[in-house]
This record gives C-alpha cells, sequence and structure tokens, in this order.
C-alpha cells in the first residue's frame, strides 16, 4: 500500500493498538411595498404598518457558540503544537512559517496569492483526543458551510476544539501579548473565526483507503466570505483530461517532513489528468470513480514539482469557476516522481454534501429536518430523532392564529430555521431570526400553492414556487437574503394538482424536486433540472396513495441524506416514507410516527 502525504492521524488497529498513517492534511410590524403585476416585494419601502402573527422564540437553534477568546485560544494553542511537533522531528503535520520570514514562493511549486483571488478559502485549526494540533483547507459553500476532507474530521471533536478562519490571505498570528484574562491575543489578519457545532463526514469513508473523502462542518454563525459554487451533476467535462485547475492552500512548501507550512495562501496549477494515469501512478489505491488526479507529475524535487502536500487537505481544486475537487491524498514523500496529487471526486457526492449544505431544522444539534404543526390555534415544534423513527413534541410556540399556509424553509442560508407564511388577507412573511417578519408577497389569497422546494435553478440558493388560482406556476429565484429575482414561469395545468410539495432532492442527482397530488390519491414527481429556463422534466407517477389526505416536505427527516416525505391517513396517523434517492422508486418502507394526528390543522 503506497503511503499517503501528509500530517500524521492515530488511528486504531484491529487489535486497538494506535499506528500512524499520514493524509493530507415574535407580534411585530413589518413594511414593504409590492411590485406591480408580481405580488413580490422590493426590501427596504415603507407601506402601512400593519400587526401580524408570529410564533414565540424557541430555543436557539444555534449554540452561541465560543466567545472570541476562546477561539483565539485554540488557534494559538493549535499552531504551538504544529511547531513544536516540528521542532521536535517527529511529526510531518504543517505548520505556518515564522512571521519573520518572507513568503514562501511555493505550495510545492505554485505562487503566492490573495484570499481577493480565492474569497472562499477557509483555515481549518483543531485537536484530536490526545492532544495533537493539526490544520487542514477548505472551501466556504454556502454562509455557515464548510466543505473539507473526512480525514480533517473523522474522530475530531470539532465543537469542542476547532476552529475556522475566513477572509484572511495569511496564517493567524500569536502576538505574544494576553488580554485582562490571560487569554492570548491573535491577529487574524483581517479574517473572522468561528466555532463549529456540527460536523459530518460522508458515511462510507474508508480512513485506509481514503475512499469517500469528504465532509461539511456547520459554523456557529455565518461569514461574509463569497461561497464558491459546488460543480453540477451535468459538469462531467470538467474532469476531461487537460482541463485547467488550481489548486489553493497554506501547507508544507517542501517534501521534507519538518518543512513547515505557507505563512500565506498560494496557488498551483492543478490541471485535470486520466483515470489511467492515476491508475498507473498508484495501482489498486486510486480507485476510479470516486478519486480524481490532477496537476503535473512531480519530478522528484522540490525545485521543480508543482504539487499539493501536508495542510493542503481539505482544500478545492477549483476548475471552470466551481468546486470539484477536495485535496484528499498522495505519497508521504510529496515530491516523489510520478505520484500525483490525489483528490475527492466532487461529482460522486455532489448530492451528499449538497444535502448536508441545506439541512438546517428545527432543533439544530443534528442533520434531521423537524416539524411544525398547529393544534387548534398553537403551534408547536416536533423534533426527529436521529433515524427518523420517532418525533418528540418539544417546542410550543404560541398563538399561530390567522395563518392559513405555512412553509419551513432557509431563506437566507444562515442555518437557522425560517418560516414562510400567509395570513388571511392574502399577505406571505418570512420570519427569520430575532427581527420581525417581513412582508414578501402580497395579494396571494388566492394562490393554490406556495412553497420553498430548494434550488431549482442552479445557484445553490433557496427558491420560492407558487401555483396561481388559474393553475400557472412560476418559481421566484432566490437571492439568498429573503428576497427574489424576477419570476419565471414553470408551465400551467397545475391546478389539476390538489397539493404540491417539495423540499430537496429526491431523486439523488443534487437538484431540488417537487411532488404533486392528483385526482384519486396520484402523486407525480417533477424532477428538477436546475435550469430556469424549464424548471422541471416532464412528470411521472410515484404511485397511487388514495388514503393520504396531508403531504408534508420538511426536508430529510431521518438524516441520510435523501429528501423524505411525511404523511398523514384517513385514520390519523403520520407516516414516514422514507427517500430513497432514486427517481426509479422514490421511496422506502414507510414507517409510522403517530397514530393521533387529526385534530393538526397546519402543517410545516
Amino acid at each position: 500500500m503506497t503511503a499517503r502525504g501528509g500530517y500524521r492521524v492515530p488511528e486504531r488497529t484491529p487489535d486497538g493498538r494506535r499506528e500512524s498513517r499520514t493524509k493530507h492534511g415574535i407580534p411585530a410590524v413589518v413594511a414593504a411595498l409590492a411590485l406591480a403585476g408580481t405580488g413580490v416585494l422590493a426590501t427596504g419601502a415603507p407601506a402601512a404598518a400593519e400587526e401580524i402573527p408570529v410564533p414565540a422564540a424557541v430555543a436557539p437553534q444555534q449554540s452561541g457558540g465560543p466567545a472570541p477568546a476562546e477561539l483565539a485560544a485554540r488557534v494559538a494553542g493549535t499552531l504551538e503544537g504544529i511547531r513544536a511537533a516540528e521542532r521536535a522531528g517527529d511529526s510531518t503535520r504543517p505548520a505556518p512559517e515564522a512571521e519573520s520570514s518572507g513568503p514562501s514562493a511555493r505550495i510545492i511549486g505554485g505562487k503566492t496569492t490573495t484570499i481577493a483571488s480565492a474569497p472562499w478559502m477557509a483555515q481549518l485549526y483543531f485537536g484530536d483526543s490526545l492532544g495533537n494540533s493539526y490544520s487542514c483547507g477548505g472551501t466556504v459553500v454556502a454562509p455557515t458551510k464548510i466543505l473539507t476532507a473526512a480525514h480533517c474530521v473523522e474522530g475530531i471533536s470539532w465543537k469542542s476544539t476547532g476552529a475556522v478562519v475566513t477572509g484572511a490571505t495569511r496564517v493567524p498570528t500569536d502576538t505574544g501579548r494576553t488580554d485582562a484574562d490571560g487569554n492570548p491575543i491573535v491577529d487574524f489578519h483581517g479574517g473572522e473565526v468561528r466555532g463549529v457545532y456540527r460536523q459530518w463526514h460522508h458515511s462510507k469513508y474508508d480512513s485506509y483507503s481514503f475512499d469517500s473523502d469528504v465532509a461539511v462542518l456547520t459554523l456557529t454563525a455565518p461569514v461574509k466570505a463569497k461561497p464558491l459554487p459546488i460543480m453540477k451533476s451535468s459538469d462531467s467535462k470538467l474532469y476531461k483530461a487537460g482541463t485547467d485547475g488550481k489548486v489553493y492552500g497554506w501547507g508544507r512548501i517542501g517534501s521534507s517532513p519538518t518543512s513547515p507550512g505557507s505563512d500565506r495562501l498560494k496557488v498551483a496549477d492543478a490541471d485535470a489528468r486520466s483515470d489511467a494515469d492515476c491508475k498507473k501512478a498508484y495501482g489498486a489505491d486510486f480507485i476510479a470513480g470516486t478519486m480524481y488526479c490532477a496537476g503535473r507529475a512531480p519530478t522528484g524535487k522540490d525545485s521543480t514539482t508543482e504539487t499539493t502536500c501536508n495542510g493542503d487537505s481539505g482544500g478545492p481544486l477549483v476548475a471552470g469557476g466551481r468546486l470539484v475537487g477536495v485535496v484528499s491524498w498522495g505519497h508521504v514523500d510529496c515530491s516523489k516522481k510520478g505520484k500525483y496529487g490525489v483528490y475527492a471526486k466532487v461529482s460522486a457526492f455532489q448530492s451528499d454534501i449538497r444535502a448536508r449544505v441545506h439541512d438546517t431544522n428545527l432543533s439544530g444539534h443534528d442533520h434531521s429536518a423537524d416539524l411544525l404543526a398547529r393544534k387548534g390555534d398553537t403551534l408547536y415544534g416536533w423534533v426527529s430523532s436521529a433515524k427518523g423513527t420517532k418525533l418528540t413534541r418539544k417546542y410550543d410556540l404560541g398563538d399561530f392564529s390567522g395563518v392559513n399556509l405555512l412553509v419551513q424553509a432557509d431563506l437566507n442560508r444562515d442555518d437557522s430555521q425560517d418560516l414562510v407564511f400567509r395570513v388571511t388577507n392574502g399577505d406571505v412573511y418570512w420570519a427569520h431570526g430575532e427581527t420581525g417578519p417581513k412582508r414578501i408577497g402580497a395579494g396571494w389569497g388566492t394562490h393554490r400553492q406556495i412553497l420553498v422546494p430548494g434550488d431549482l435553478t442552479g445557484d445553490d440558493i433557496p427558491d420560492l414556487m407558487t401555483v396561481e388560482a388559474k393553475g400557472k406556476a412560476y418559481v421566484y429565484p432566490g437571492k439568498g437574503n429573503g428576497s427574489f429575482s424576477a419570476r419565471v414561469s414553470a408551465g400551467s395545468g397545475w391546478d389539476r394538482f390538489s397539493m404540491v410539495r417539495g423540499h430537496g432532492d429526491f431523486t439523488g442527482d443534487g437538484k431540488a424536486d417537487v411532488l404533486s397530488r392528483a385526482a384519486g390519491g396520484k402523486i407525480y414527481l417533477h424532477k428538477g433540472t436546475g435550469s430556469t429556463k424549464a424548471p422541471f422534466s416532464a412528470r411521472t407517477l410515484v404511485g397511487t396513495y388514495s388514503t393520504l389526505n396531508a403531504l408534508v416536505t420538511t426536508g430529510d427527516v431521518n438524516g441520510d441524506g435523501r429528501a423524505d416525505l411525511l404523511a398523514r391517513d384517513s385514520k390519523n396517523k403520520l407516516w414516514l416514507y422514507p427517500g430513497s434517492g432514486k427517481a426509479s422508486k422514490l421511496f422506502g418502507s414507510r414507517v409510522q410516527l403517530g397514530g393521533d394526528w387529526k385534530s393538526y390543522n397546519l402543517f410545516g
């Protein structure tokens, strides 16, 4: 087995001993003005104020996160731990250059650049249970989401040890000074630092083969950095041999185990290689389909090589302006002749990644979608168990009368559950965070359907969809801040459906889909295309479910990365129809979640 280039991560052998392998390492008053002809509202324009119903505040979906001083201490401790290991000469973990040294001209090879050229780059600092310190790269793919490598996440308690820095060209500097409480003062060089309160790595990640080496971290608060778009399922041409690519990172600048990491962000050419090239270099260690190689073959000398090395792990390979690869592994000698850098192939995991990028839920502590439901005039929050086998009523959100439509969403992608709801006069509001609701639609009382199915237009930002009284459907492309671009048509004839629902990707292609219910209980799939011009493919019949009288889509209820369906039947039982991620058979065997849901009159 070829040794993998990167910092050391302790792992358990079958007999439990430790060994080391190497890896790259609120009543409220609102005001707004309707846009003529659409009913969508412009921001910032005042109108007559009115009082509207808002559910009572619930427990914060995100913890406040570590205090800034705690995060600074984590970063300072990690940097010192890396340097200490380097001084001891027994570690290949990446270490930033000393403050006094100038910028290196290499990743290994490559050149220095600035965060302005790669605003989505993130620096990851963390420690393991043995007290070892590490750093990795990562990519901002949404305001609270960082994509990185699974080997930078598995076995790590990111909530208690980790810190993420964005918006900085340079590695943080411990100034050597302390604050009044004795905490180190760290210069983040204009960057933002955040904690992590939720983590995920791919369920099929293999720490021996490095297969499925992708992970997503959820930050304690949004960052300002502009996200990098994730490649689409149709972007296969970006892997064609010779396609121009760039890789970014702060990793080691030489192949020697004691070579320091770079103090400044660097970029290197990483044009795609064929699977045949990679197979020739690594034999059975290379897994075609989930891995790919990029960059010129190393020459055996640092001076003539341009490649990734320790500390670049988790960073992005960018082609065509999209994220196509995640730095994963390579030879232990980063400049070993003929041994390319190996990347996790994002196309193989883009659906799973997107499921975790869009996994906002009410409780916030897991990846499972929860449920809002009204009984009488009171709105309640039901929290799903980790595997979706049980719903527990946890939140009493108070009076929610005067509302006739409710949708759970996250229009601004801040990982806090939003509510989109319609009141009796036909106005539609967006309630989010601790601010008062914002009116986003006026005169929509006759609309048959209003839903937020996810990204229908291919930009990874949630969109709004409506079905008007005469059956015409429209998509309002989201801007990521609760406002929308001009609506586009999604066809006519939608008045034949008594229900239109959707929240996420039902078919496993990374594109949001919609379900509809027609006469006789027939349920259809409208497969999303990701195109503004024609948001859906021709509908296909899923099956006939004549006993169901309520369909609810809040996302991935059982936490497996696939959109699910909740449904109430004529006997008032609530069922989970778990999504399969396959269009050929959309749902697995249903699971009963309760037997007395008759009195619930509004679902999220």
